[in-house]
């Protein structure tokens, strides 16, 4: 059976990202036989200027509802700053989101000692750091309701119990397969609906996973531990701004935003894939792209959207490995470009392939 991905370059860097990602699947694929199938659309303003009047089109939305998931490069970028609201690159992206109700991303951020240099910590403080951050995605202030006038503007924020809930229930899983330890993040001194979201987060672990290990943080006091001590934390669970915030600055902490990948999964496991890091306009169509996050986001993909669990582990261990051998973008202090990452790493899993059939012609 085919496992198909709707492909979405998108703006900026997103092209090249997504060609180096075409390249190591189409690679996996001939290894260990995915079966994958590309069905590649426009999204942001790629679609914009090719002269629809939406930054999602309806061909796009079709090809991602006959996908088993979604893997997009990058939108938007300052040439758009001056479309109306529905129009800006981005909201193509937040529309996929609501269509699929993706309201689970997860962020992992894991300090590699090949990295250290990278980082503004020390490397007694960045040791052990390895945390998977799970931010609510489809509620809180970017999806309420928004008025702006010459004088004020205004942004709802708004969050019920059963989006509280289900996000909870993610990051309770995801816990228990870790650690246990869950941190949850708000601002209940000051918001009422973090006041709401640390009630219900208790309630759940309570009464649904009583093995969990609980703490609720303030988010400042959580940015702060974040650069203090990362290693602190393992599963953060917190609410859609700030988790969008946080996340990026523990981006910082591991070295780079070129460095982290991400998932965005509903109930059923579908998801969308894709890298942190914004468009880059300025670097697009240098070559000189980091591929890494989006690599790393197309191991999860592999891992929770196409049961390919082998096929994502080997290439996080040629990515890891690749590291080790100082295979570095200018952002990480290297002098590799896109292209020659992606090439790297193709020979690195046709290595291991071949490596592991000659172990098992001896066993």
């Amino acid at each position: 059976m085919k496992r198909i991905i709707a492909g979405l370059a998108g703006d900026g860097v997103g092209p090249e990202v997504f060609a180096s990602a075409r390249q190591v699947l189409d690679t996996l694929d001939d290894l260990f036989g995915l079966k994958l199938e590309f069905r590649q659309a426009l999204i942001g303003g790629a679609a914009l200027d090719a002269g629809h009047d939406t930054p999602l089109p309806d061909a796009t939305l079709a090809a991602c509802n006959a996908a088993d998931a979604i893997l997009l490069g990058a939108v938007g970028g300052p040439r758009w700053d001056d479309y109306p609201e529905n129009q800006r690159p981005e909201q193509g992206l937040l529309a996929l989101r609501r269509h699929f109700d993706l309201f689970g991303n997860l962020r992992p951020v894991l300090a590699h000692s090949a990295l250290a240099h990278c980082s503004p910590l020390k490397a007694d403080r960045l040791a052990d750091t390895d945390i998977m951050i799970v931010r609510e995605l489809t509620g809180g202030i970017y999806f309420g309701d928004k008025q702006q006038q010459p004088d004020q503007a205004s942004d709802l924020c708004i969050y019920r119990r059963d989006e509280i809930e289900r996000v909870a229930r993610m990051a309770c899983r995801i816990a228990r397969e870790r650690s246990g330890r869950l941190t949850s993040v708000d601002k209940a001194n000051v918001l009422a609906t973090s006041r709401l979201w640390r009630q219900v987060v208790g309630q759940v672990v309570a009464e649904e996973f009583p093995d969990i290990r609980l703490d609720h943080l303030l988010v400042d006091a959580a940015a702060m531990h974040l650069i203090n001590a990362p290693s602190r934390f393992d599963v953060i669970l917190t609410e859609n701004m700030f988790g969008d915030i946080l996340s990026d600055e523990a981006s910082m902490i591991v070295g780079s935003l070129g460095l982290l990948p991400s998932a965005s999964l509903n109930a059923d496991g579908f998801g969308l894939y894709e890298p942190i890091h914004g468009s880059a306009p300025d670097i697009a169509g240098k070559d000189s792209a980091n591929p890494y996050a989006m690599l790393l986001s197309v191991a999860m993909m592999l891992r929770h959207s196409l049961n390919a669990t082998y096929a994502a582990e080997t290439l996080e261990r040629c990515i890891y490995s690749a590291w080790d051998r100082a295979v570095f973008t200018a952002d990480l202090g290297g002098g590799y470009r896109t292209q020659q990452i992606t090439e790297e790493i193709c020979q690195a899993l046709e290595s291991a392939n071949l490596n592991q059939r000659v172990a098992a012609c001896y066993e």
